[in-house]
Order: C-alpha cells, then structure tokens, then sequence
C-alpha cells in the first residue's frame, strides 16, 4: 500500500532526477559517492551542496545505490538444498546441492566416517562467507545436524560423521534429502 509520504518522495526524487542543468557535470567522484553510501566517509558541505546543486552527480550517486543494492541481492544467501542421487551400492562419497554452490564429501577410514562441506569458489556469495565466515550448518532430511561450524579459509569445514550408519544409508533413512544453511542466531 503507498501512503502519501510515499507517494510525496516519489513525486520529489523525480523532480530532483529529472532536473536538468546547462553545462552540469559530475561534481563528486564516484569513490567519494561509495564511501558514502558504504558509510565509511560522510560527505563534507560542501560535497552535499554539490550533489544537490547537480541532478548529474545526484543520479550518478543514485546508480551507484542502486548497483550496490543489487550486488547486495546477489551476494544474499539464505541456503541450499540437495537431495541423494540414486546409487546402485549404496556407498556415497558426495553429494551436491541442486544448485551446485556447496559439496558434501564423505571419507572413510578404518570404520570411522568424516564429512567435509566445500563451498565453490564461484558461488555469488562465497567471497562475503569467506569473508564474514558465519556459522553454517547441514541438516539431513529429518532435521538432525550432519555438521555445523565455519568454513576455513579454503572455504571448507570438516568434521567427524554423527552418526553411526554409513552416510548413505543414513540419508536414504531421511528423506534423501539435505540443506546447507546459515545458523541464525
């Protein structure tokens, strides 16, 4: 529902975009306009004054928003989910999720299981996980933790397998299904 202040900033941010100027120019550099936007740098009077006295500068330091918002869309990640492929032994020793961003591998030595979530480099996201390395964790199908830390710098988290079936036959038990999610706290 658009109320009428809504309605009234519309009507205002038109006037100030639509604006135009002879001889107007871009006043501010575009790194002046991100540090403000990012918050690390307030803009001085002066550079204020500039960017209301030109609807050039204003709508570049608009676009510069706008980019940033959607970069910030982009970057968002509220989890993944996979499901187990069917396999004729029955052994795993990965499992993807459907949108390719995470790996759960799977190894074996002398009876004991571990399990290593990787996260692909190329993921849209995974420069900002690696970056804030929050707390993540994979559930199987019934809701159980499989494994919950932070990635590593190599954008992997390790540990032991909960717990005591196989993990193929422990997944087949739930659903064949599982999710990469953020711990929300």
């Amino acid at each position: 529902m658009t109320t009428s202040a809504d309605a009234e900033r519309k009507l205002e941010q038109q006037l100030l975009l639509g604006r135009r100027i002879e001889g107007d120019r871009l006043l501010l550099a575009d790194a002046v306009l991100a540090a403000a936007l990012d918050g690390s740098r307030a803009l001085t009077g002066a550079e204020q004054a500039a960017l209301r006295a030109s609807p050039l500068t204003l709508r570049r330091f608009r676009h510069l928003s706008l980019e940033r918002a959607r970069q910030a869309q982009r970057d968002a990640w509220q989890g993944s989910a996979g499901m187990l492929r069917a396999a004729s032994s029955g052994a795993v020793t990965a499992l993807r999720t459907d949108d390719g961003h995470w790996t759960l591998h799977f190894l074996e030595h002398e009876a004991l299981w571990r399990v290593i979530l990787v996260l692909d480099a190329s993921a849209p996201f995974a420069a900002r996980l690696l970056r804030e390395q929050p707390l993540l964790r994979v559930l199987d199908g019934g809701g159980a933790i499989v494994l919950q830390g932070s990635l590593d710098a190599d954008g992997e988290c390790e540990t032991s397998w909960p717990f005591e079936t196989a993990p193929g036959p422990h997944f087949q038990q739930f659903g064949a299904a599982f999710a990469v999610e953020p711990v929300r706290l």
